[in-house]
């Protein structure tokens, strides 16, 4: 095997028996370190992560936006297969997200990020071929977009990658910008697609996935110039291991499900609805020369539930995670309401407000399960009890993991709790019902074990 002669510019590289740029004695507790090379080294490869990563969500996404135009382009698909093709991708990225959070630490950091990024243009190729045949069988269409699932895998490596470069003290903010930009990948592709596909007139559905294969080609040669891998990254499967045994986890990712779930679920039907629910609405470019678009609104919901993620995040700080969360399944439960109301008034100002609300209450509540995971295993520590401190960090890295994916489910369930009511009722409303009685379940949950339960063997720090 070849040694690595590269030279990392602010970090430098030891020569070794492996390809790629690989990074020895690297420690981000190591101030002297951090402050001379290692923040401007974390803060090169975070960026560069975050771009991988946004990618990763649009492809994932890419469907949602593709799927209410297909009829438009001569296909013939029911209700209940569109919501299908929105589904499945999601439920083959949340299962990838298991897998890849073992990637960075075998293949490093960087190597992995380039892989990943090629491997996005599998389900854009797949796409742009299959949307131009209306003949083409429902399960090969179903097969190209499971595909599209390796972009949701995307964000779980890159969040592994990232928690290596930086330091304890500094690891929160860069995940959380990490995952928000991640995020905004739904909202873009939302935007962007709807007006893609209809420049210089007619409706070219391929072009969904040609626009993004030359970015996932930039984002592979940028993490091949420029990213490194750590040496110190190494897989923690005993802190895994001791985090699946741990009630909590699981508790953790049931909540998990209700607030990403519940925010990537509604992000996949939203255009799907508006199209279905109601068809005369559409967004006029003409001031910037472009035709009508329909569906375009649809951008907001995903855009406003990522920007309110760092925020749900810091009021947890302020009061504690339990009661924020507790306090976003409420108001989900409210814009579910709102959802219903508008639905039988044909309302659909009111509709759109009430998926804005729930977006909002979603984003809010992915940043406070998330501040809520080190201190339920931090609960019951004594002062001083260094091992347990240690093993209580270990356990909550790997309890992110496993609710990321756990959580991202809901990106699955909730298309189809809306396709069975569809069919069963030809209504919306039975599910939404059923997503106001599981965020009351959620919020009883979180009171029961975390507020009255746990918090209170938690050193009086409300958790």
């Amino acid at each position: 095997m070849a040694v690595t002669e590269e030279r990392d510019p602010a970090l430098g590289t030891v020569p070794r028996p492996r390809p790629g740029r690989w990074v020895d004695h690297y420690d981000p507790e190591d101030r002297e370190q951090w402050e001379s090379t290692g923040r401007a080294a974390a803060r090169r490869n975070l960026w560069l992560s975050i771009f991988a990563e946004f990618l990763g969500f649009s492809v994932w996404q890419l469907w949602t936006i593709v799927t209410p135009s297909l009829n438009s382009a001569g296909f013939s698909l029911s209700a209940d297969q569109m919501f299908w093709l929105i589904a499945v991708p999601n439920l083959v990225g949340a299962t990838l997200r298991f897998p890849y959070t073992f990637a960075v630490p075998r293949f490093g950091g960087r190597n992995w990020t380039i892989v990943s990024a090629l491997l996005l243009i599998v389900p854009c190729a797949g796409l742009a071929v299959v949307v131009q045949n209306p003949d083409t069988p429902f399960w090969l269409m179903v097969l190209v977009a499971a595909t599209a699932g390796v972009g949701g895998g995307n964000f779980a490596s890159s969040m592994a990658n990232i928690s290596f470069f930086f330091p304890e003290r500094e690891k929160g903010a860069a995940l959380g910008l990490n995952a928000a930009g991640g995020n905004l990948g739904v909202a873009v592709v939302q935007l962007v697609v709807p007006i893609v596909v209809v420049i210089g007139g007619g409706l070219a559905l391929e072009r969904a996935g040609l626009v993004v294969i030359p970015l996932a080609v930039l984002a592979a040669v940028l993490a091949w110039r420029s990213m490194d891998n750590l040496s110190a990254a190494k897989a923690d499967f005993a802190g895994y291991a001791a985090a699946v045994r741990n009630k909590h986890t699981w508790v953790i990712s049931f909540l998990y499900i209700g607030t990403f779930g519940s925010f990537i679920g509604y992000a996949g039907v939203f255009p799907t609805l508006i199209k279905n629910e109601f068809p005369q609405v559409s967004f006029d470019w003409g001031f910037i020369g472009l035709p009508t678009v329909p569906l375009t609104l649809a951008f907001t919901g995903a855009l406003v539930g990522s920007m309110a993620r760092p925020y749900g995040g810091r009021l947890s700080d302020r009061l504690s995670g339990a009661s924020v969360s507790i306090g976003a399944y409420a108001v989900m439960a409210l814009g579910a309401l709102g959802a219903i109301a508008a639905l039988r008034s044909g309302s659909f100002a009111l509709f759109f407000g009430s998926f804005l609300v729930l977006f909002v209450a979603s984003g809010m509540g992915n940043g406070s399960i998330y501040r809520m995971i080190p201190a339920v295993f931090r609960a019951g520590l004594t002062p001083g009890d260094g091992a347990g401190l240690v093993l209580a960090k270990r356990e909550a890295a790997a309890c992110i993991g496993i609710a990321a994916g756990v959580g991202a489910y809901g990106g699955f369930i909730i298309p189809r709790v809306f396709a069975t009511s569809m069919t069963s009722t030809g209504s919306l409303v039975p599910a939404l019902v059923g997503f106001i009685g599981f965020y009351a379940v959620c919020a009883a949950v979180t009171a029961a074990v975390y507020v009255r339960g746990r918090a209170t063997r938690f050193a009086g720090t409300a958790i």
